[in-house]
């Protein structure tokens, strides 16, 4: 039998844990925008405006480039 090909699961960051550090979350932001093509001023902008405040404005920028493919 073939077994027909599954959509992945939702990528799922616990923020309480170690991946909810803000540097961590900025690595994974990183990782995520070259595996989507980002070019690299895109990239340094992006972290730029994730750094240019808070936590807070940290989460709001980073699900805003990837809400859709990250739950947090």
């Amino acid at each position: 039998m073939i077994r027909e090909k599954t959509i992945p699961h939702d990528f799922i960051i616990d923020l309480d844990g170690p991946d909810g550090n803000a540097f961590a979350l900025m690595g994974t932001a990183t990782r995520l925008a070259k595996q989507l093509c980002f070019d690299d001023w895109e990239i340094y902008t992006m972290i730029e405006d994730m750094q240019s405040s808070d936590y807070d404005n940290l989460l709001k920028v980073f699900d805003k480039h990837f809400g859709d493919f990250v739950i947090l």
